[in-house]
């Protein structure tokens, strides 16, 4: 039996002729092109073109189209010439032919079937040497793909291949030349029987190969298969319409411009991306709308440009000449994403505006959905803003992009996405038709209306991508094998840590155990609440200046010895706090240290507003600490200036810093939380070999928890029980602070159609309401606690339940919008925390080694995730609060700013400002919500200048920000209006 490599190069090049390739002619060494192929595709295919040049160029033509064609594909490169062909004297020569997405007719199919895709074994690619490609194939005589074989058995394998091309196949030569753009072939790949890699652009030593390999039980290789484990190459990803759709439809040119300087690089997909949007787009086409796909991609996987393409596919679905979706919505946060999409696109793409970036008001985004623009990139907090604005979407399909799924699209601003895009069967229509003829009243007919917004709209596909999805976004957008739901496609965190596309964080793992011993510092010894003195001693360990000194200590003594060399000597590190003033007080401790040793490092510190600081004996912010603006921070850390970062719930999430290398960590982490903060370190770099992390809080096995449903698949152990929602219905009835005839009285009120609503309206709700806060107010502290969770918990669980239960539930509709008002309502039962600085002293310290290694992964099996369970009582945790309270937690969600419960303050001295004038507070009692909203935002700004010294970060945001002015002024006038009904006017 041949086991050398030529058998291997048989085999793929008889696979490949039995999949519709012919073998190639000579390639010219002078022109690296198989120009006898060239010319033959153009007689064949252009027969009319060839005639007119040959008219006028006679013997010559051949050699004019071959000199015309080099200097085309020196000038525009590869792929520009096989999408766009080339000119000659006034005649347009197409070089392939691809399948238009829809409206294939015999013309374009014959057209089509003419291309010539060649393979060519031990191709001699230069006049100064007898080196030899071991195959390269062709498009028309384009050579487009090389591949180096290598076959184990000769002593040979995939890493040989590598070296042979940094080594041998000088990247000046033409066959292989990238100007600004590669002028020959497009991709180069090194294979054996196992594994494959590829790379677009050799370059020397420098070349830089990634792993194009399928996956193996969920890490990096390849699944063993009846032949070779690498046949899908040649079989499946080069097969002739597979590697057309590639050039036509994927591979682009990404231009990044970074510190004055432009980098080039040709993307062809890795074998996970293309392997994604295909089996989408296929399962897209089958099933048509009214799907949801989870797409479980790993940080490292490209999910930017995995967007990119499904969006541009999806835009151009078609079946039967008629398309599935009408437009393509992008929903994400990141600007960089935009920027991708635009750019990908436009190399796709031979009409301009298909991408519509919405960066204006909502407005614009209810423009954009109205006339049909093909691709909408927006974000996901526009959409609660165009409901007034926006006509029934009638007919129309969509497809949604989520760039980051998570729990909060399962909440109602998520729902505010389905009611704006959502259209009715006929079969629906006729169900709400139905209810409507039975209603009795005005009230209950709208109360259907609004009920029949819910469930899972059939004109809509949800296409949401996340790395780590909670079991609610398990459950909304997964694909479900019998009753469980798992991930569409997957691209586990284990074969990306294997494959090099992210570094393993957990590889070098340490845990420091702290010892201490604190007494009384006073005589008496008085009772306290065992909770929560535990936790004012927590505090008063992690606030203490001694515990910060000797944790500062081991941190600069450990980067010095240990991490400065790292990654060529830029190495930087990330210490992680559990409080601002925690953070200020590691900086200064960190600080203090560099300046005792005289050592010739720099430290900055992340934190928002403004805190106490002892050692200037006033309020300090994180710009004045620091000696620049915030929002420099990332640009100044990157200098070689700066190697500590103590960050207080900043830059825990989407910090993108190749040269983080260490972190020390003195915050309780669990989860997703851990998962996303300990992440930061997980960038690649080149000159990075490895990470570390110091940990003085956490155990290595709660980590090891946190980590483990996402390194592979994750798992749901069981759905969400529907009926959870009527035992949470039963739970919050049974504190009897309001009944069900009140809630019926409630809901007439609440669901009257705004033309037939009467003066004073509001103040009837808020009456109604009223009865059950004085009843609530009767409770003991500690069941108020349980009352006022369950409450909360109602709302969020109905919120989520009612967009995936297969049913409608009128009365549990009243119940949510009754509950709702009655939360906010609610007096806030928090009774503060105890401070015990001054009745404890430290009295003894210690620190200990508790661990140190790698906590792998590999090992043991993940708990599964649960769905949402009725898990009794819930503590004081689940508190809602206060209005202006909310309109924070509502901007940090949605924009993720760190603006934190003191900076309510602004909202104070405004609102105060805008309830001190009496014509407002009569606008607000003589008109309805909506017009008081939208009819105040100057004065609302107004009120907001005013009190612009109070929060200059806060003010600066509203006013450079419109997304988040809009958003503000929103929840901030619903705010004013609610209390300006609270109020009398002087007579």
């Amino acid at each position: 039996m041949d086991r050398s490599e030529k058998a291997l190069e048989t085999v793929i090049e008889e696979d490949l002729l039995g999949l519709g390739y012919v073998q190639g002619r000579m390639y010219n060494r002078d022109s690296c092109l198989d120009e006898e192929t060239v010319i033959k595709f153009i007689q064949d295919s252009q027969p009319f073109s060839w005639k007119k040049l040959e008219k006028h160029f006679k013997s010559e033509t051949s050699s004019q189209i071959i000199s015309r064609l080099m200097k085309e594909l020196e000038l525009r490169g590869t792929l520009d010439v096989l999408r766009k062909g080339i000119d000659l004297f006034g005649n347009q020569i197409k070089l392939a032919y691809f399948k238009p997405e829809h409206g294939l007719s015999d013309q374009a199919l014959e057209r089509f079937k003419a291309n010539c895709l060649t393979v060519s074994r031990q191709v001699y690619y230069s006049n100064q040497h007898q080196n030899s490609l071991d195959m390269v194939l062709g498009v028309n005589g384009i050579p487009v793909v090389t591949l180096e074989l290598k076959n184990q058995p000769t002593g040979q394998n995939v890493n040989h291949a590598k070296q042979q091309y940094k080594k041998d196949r000088d990247p000046r030569e033409t066959m292989f030349k990238f100007m600004k753009h590669p002028i020959r072939t497009l991709v180069h790949f090194a294979v054996d029987a196992d594994l494959v890699y590829m790379t677009t652009r050799l370059a020397g030593d420098a070349t830089y190969f990634l792993p194009f390999n399928r996956g193996n039980s969920g890490g990096a290789g390849n699944p063993p298969t009846d032949g070779f484990r690498t046949s899908y190459l040649w079989q499946e990803v080069l097969a002739p319409d597979s590697l057309l759709d590639i050039l036509q439809r994927f591979m682009h040119l990404q231009v990044e411009e970074k510190n004055g300087k432009r980098k080039e690089t040709m993307i062809f997909p890795r074998y996970h991306q293309l392997s994604a949007v295909r089996q989408l787009i296929a399962d897209a086409k089958e099933k048509g709308a009214g799907e949801s796909y989870l797409i479980q991609h790993s940080a490292g996987s490209g999910k930017s440009n995995t967007i990119a393409w499904l969006s541009h596919r999806l835009s151009g679905l078609h079946k039967e000449d008629e398309p599935i979706f009408h437009s393509t919505i992008v929903i994400t946060d990141r600007v960089v994403l935009d920027r991708q999409l635009q750019g990908t696109i436009a190399q796709f793409e031979q009409t301009l505006g298909v991408v519509q970036k919405i960066d204006d008001s909502s407005s614009q985004l209810a423009d954009a959905i109205q006339s049909g623009k093909k691709i909408i990139i927006t974000t996901l907090q526009k959409f609660p803003f165009i409901l007034d604005k926006i006509e029934q979407q009638a007919g129309k399909r969509f497809a949604v992009i989520m760039d980051e799924a998570h729990s909060s699209q399962s909440g109602e601003t998520a729902q505010k996405v389905r009611e704006v895009l959502r259209d009715y069967t006929v079969g629906e229509k006729e169900s709400i038709e139905s209810e409507l003829t039975e209603a009795s009243t005005d009230s209950e007919a709208e109360l259907i209306r609004e009920v029949s917004k819910r469930g899972k709209p059939l004109n809509i596909s949800f296409f949401a991508f996340t790395a780590t999805p909670k079991a609610k976004t398990l459950e909304m957008f997964g694909t479900y094998d019998g009753d469980l739901p798992r991930p569409f496609h997957l691209y586990t965190m284990r074969q990306a840590i294997e494959e090099g596309f992210i570094e393993d964080v957990l590889a070098n793992y340490m845990t420091y155990k702290m010892y201490y011993k604190l007494s009384k510092a006073i005589e008496d010894d008085p009772e306290v609440d065992q909770k929560k003195a535990k936790k004012a001693l927590t505090r008063y360990m992690a606030l203490h200046p001694y515990n910060a000194a000797q944790k500062a200590e081991i941190i600069v003594e450990h980067f010095k010895t240990s991490v400065r060399h790292k990654i060529g000597g830029e190495a930087k590190t990330m210490i992680v706090t559990g409080s601002r003033q925690q953070a200020l007080l590691f900086y200064r401790a960190i600080q203090r240290t560099i300046k005792e040793k005289e050592y010739p490092f720099g430290a900055v510190v992340a934190f928002s507003g403004s805190l106490y600081d002892d050692v200037l004996g006033g309020d300090v912010t994180e710009a004045q600490l620091n000696g620049f603006a915030e929002s420099e921070l990332p640009k100044q850390f990157a200098s070689s200036k700066y190697h500590f970062l103590i960050v207080a719930d900043k830059y825990q999430t989407g910090f993108d810093q190749p040269l983080l290398h260490t972190m020390y960590v003195d915050k309780k982490l669990s989860g997703i939380q851990a998962v996303q903060t300990l992440s930061r370190l997980n960038r690649t770099h080149r000159a990075k070999q490895d990470t570390f992390v110091l940990d003085f809080v956490n155990e290595a096995d709660d980590i090891y928890a946190s980590f483990k449903p996402y390194y592979e698949a994750t798992k749901l152990s069981d759905v969400t029980d529907l009926n959870l929602i009527y035992d949470l219905k039963n739970r919050v009835y049974g504190y009897q602070i309001f009944v069900a005839v009140e809630v019926e009285e409630y809901a007439e009120v609440f669901f009257r159609p705004q033309q037939r609503q009467r003066k004073g309206e509001l103040a009837q709700l808020h009456h109604i309401v009223d009865r059950a806060v004085d009843r609530y107010n009767g409770l003991p502290e500690t069941e108020q606690a349980e009352c006022k969770s369950a409450l909360s918990k109602y709302v969020r669980s109905y919120s989520y339940i009612s967009q995936i239960a297969p049913f409608t539930d009128a009365g549990l509709h009243k119940l949510f919008v009754y509950v709702q008002m009655l939360v906010k309502k609610l007096p806030n039962t928090s009774t503060g925390g105890l401070q015990l600085d001054d009745e404890v002293q430290l009295t003894y310290y210690r620190l200990e080694k508790t661990f140190e290694g790698e906590i792998d992964l590999s090992d043991g099996h993940a708990e599964d995730l649960k769905g949402l369970t009725d898990s009794g009582t819930v503590g004081m945790a689940d508190d809602e609060k206060d209005r202006l309270s909310i309109i924070l937690d509502l901007v940090n969600e949605r924009f993720g700013t760190d603006f934190k419960p003191t900076d309510r303050v602004f909202f104070e001295q405004a609102k105060e400002e805008m309830l001190g004038d009496e014509i407002t507070i009569h606008q607000a009692k003589n008109s309805s919500r909506e017009n008081f909203v939208r009819s105040k935002s100057s004065q609302a700004l107004k009120s907001f200048m005013a009190t612009k010294n109070s929060n200059e970060q806060l003010f600066r945001r509203l006013f450079t920000d419109k997304d988040f002015q809009e958003t503000v002024l929103h929840a901030f006038l619903n705010d004013v209006y609610e209390s300006a009904q609270e109020l009398d006017i002087r007579e």
